[in-house]
């Protein structure tokens, strides 16, 4: 990739986070936006990272339920990553009921693997589900991140970690 390719992409990711922070404005400190960025850029490029393999895990997961104890290892390998989400949601899914929001995040966070949820709990980001949809903001900043494509080959490692 051609270092103004990559220059160009954080720019245009470093645009997008700061129009998020433009919806918590009022809502949240700026001190405290990253609360909310961070852990929704991680689950956003982990939803990026299962889409192509997530119909296969699905599939894979209904075939194993109660028949397998130990269904991480076929997953992981289903999914071709070292976690998996056994949510049917994926983000732009998050939205199809904007009364259901918040229940539907935590019901996506919750199908993902053991060692994916426990990164996404050391953000202690239930708290700002709470916070954002009792603020009437849930809807519109999961809406933005719907939108930005963070897959590996649009964003890579070394630019997701500059994001």
């Amino acid at each position: 990739m051609a270092v103004g390719t990559s220059d160009t992409t954080i720019k245009n990711h470093a645009a997008f986070i700061w129009s998020v922070a433009d919806l918590l404005r009022g809502d949240y400190k700026q001190s405290e936006y990253g609360k909310v960025i961070l852990p929704l850029t991680v689950l956003r490029r982990l939803d990026c990272v299962l889409e192509s393999t997530k119909a296969a895990v699905l599939e894979r997961a209904a075939k194993l339920r109660g028949q397998v104890e130990n269904v991480g290892p076929v997953l992981r390998s289903e999914a071709g990553e070292q976690f998996y989400n056994i949510s049917p949601l994926d983000f732009r899914r998050l939205l199809d009921d904007s009364t259901q929001v918040s229940g539907n995040l935590r019901a996506y966070i919750a199908g993902f693997s053991p060692e994916a949820r426990e990164v996404i709990d050391k953000f202690d980001f239930d708290t700002q589900i709470t916070r954002l949809d009792r603020a009437d903001l849930l809807y519109m900043v999961l809406s933005k991140f719907a939108n930005i494509d963070l897959h590996p080959s649009v964003v890579s490692n070394i630019e997701m970690g500059y994001l």
